[in-house]
């Protein structure tokens, strides 16, 4: 068993007695001659926790051998709930199943990507850039990075269960019924929105977000909607094209928590027992909110390596440019200026964002990297150069 297994304990929540209402005796006298509380019943919605259903992960997989789906949540930084997500995944396929992956975080028009990564047709850097992950997704690829190259080792399908971000957005700024008739295409026919709870909870996140005086709740809500029932529909297609085959579904926690989000959705297309997986850090012992609550040891990345440096990611050009700095930065102290555009760090040419994050994807603070800038000049045109920097 690996050190990350030991460090987890598994709560089963459709364990939990509920302790209700029961009859107390009158009150009686003490010694004192005063008279205690007289209490007529308990709250029914005392929750006792029986400390025997607690389990080990390796119990856990045991019990999702025979679920058709598994959906286990994350926070999408945090580095222990991917690790927990790798050894479910790991568990099951030891244990003979044959599961497929299906993740938020990439979107379907991606999906010939996802499979020619796993065929071992394109390699990272490729497949990074090809399904735009750093300007669609952005948390850390290393967080996800354990997932994805055991996937390829041991040939497990990924599918893009996302839709574009294209479509998202223009909901966002106008709803549905701004979509063209292609568009309109793209999303599923069939919008449950009859969930009382679903929509207090999104409303509830609406008024958290930061927005705009004009931002339109029901457009937001319509943007949720768009997420769970587009992945949910993708999820079923794949299903009814893989009978006897298993899904992993990881998204965030938000999108499974209590069943509302992708898991309704999903029943409702597809008839199959399914067990939803969470962290249960910071969260209510609450029977309903998932099937599984998982209590690991937190685990942190090692930190990356930055330049300090401000970048333009919009102006088209040779390289990206710098815009400016950030109060202590290495770049700076190299004798790298505003304007100056990163053509090279290392031995990675720079064409994009993406290059640079793949770039310093596994540098550390206090390495000292080359790079090489475009500078242009009032006088004599452009220069390349070229600096040591020292990431902090």
């Amino acid at each position: 068993m690996s050190w990350l297994l030991s460090s987890i304990s598994v709560l089963v929540l459709g364990a939990f007695p509920l302790l209700g209402a029961q009859a107390m005796p009158p009150a009686e006298d003490d010694d004192t001659g005063s008279s205690r509380q007289v209490v007529s019943e308990l709250d029914p919605r005392t929750k006792v926790l029986d400390v025997s259903t607690l389990g080990s992960l390796d119990r856990l997989i045991d019990a999702l051998v025979d679920d058709r789906v598994v959906f286990v949540g994350e926070s999408h930084d945090r580095y222990e709930d991917h690790l927990n997500q790798l050894e479910i995944i790991r568990g099951l396929v030891e244990r003979g199943n044959q599961v497929a992956v299906g993740m938020e975080f990439f979107q379907q028009p991606f999906q010939t990507q996802l499979d020619a990564y796993i065929a071992g047709t394109l390699d990272e850097e490729a497949f990074l850039r090809e399904t735009e992950y750093f300007e669609r997704w952005r948390f850390d690829y290393r967080l996800y990075r354990p997932i994805l190259r055991y996937a390829r080792e041991h040939g497990i399908p990924l599918i893009a269960l996302n839709v574009p971000r294209e479509i998202t957005q223009k909901v966002g700024d106008g709803g549905i019924d701004s979509l063209s008739s292609a568009e309109r295409r793209q999303i599923p026919d069939e919008i449950d929105r009859d969930d009382a709870d679903y929509r207090a909870h999104v409303e509830q996140v609406f008024e958290m977000h930061p927005k705009d005086e004009d931002a339109s709740f029901e457009h937001f809500l319509e943007v949720q909607l768009l997420w769970d029932e587009g992945m949910a529909e993708r999820a079923a297609q794949w299903l009814e094209a893989n009978p006897g085959k298993q899904l992993v579904v990881l998204a965030g926690v938000g999108h499974v928590q209590y069943g509302r989000g992708i898991p309704a959705r999903l029943q409702r297309r597809v008839d199959a027992p399914m067990s939803i997986v969470m962290n249960g850090h910071q969260r209510p012992l609450d029977p309903e909110i998932a099937d599984y609550l998982l209590y690991p040891q937190p685990v942190e990345l090692p930190k990356t390596g930055l330049m300090g440096v401000m970048l333009d990611t919009e102006t088209a050009g040779a390289g990206v440019a710098i815009q400016g700095f950030a109060q202590k930065s290495g770049a700076r102290e190299a004798g790298v200026e505003t304007g100056d555009r990163i053509i090279e760090i290392g031995d990675i040419p720079i064409e994009s964002y993406a290059d640079i994050r793949i770039a310093l994807m596994d540098s550390r603070p206090g390495e000292r990297l080359p790079i090489q800038v475009v500078r242009d000049r009032l006088v004599g045109g452009a220069k390349q150069l070229s600096f040591d920097v020292t990431l902090q």
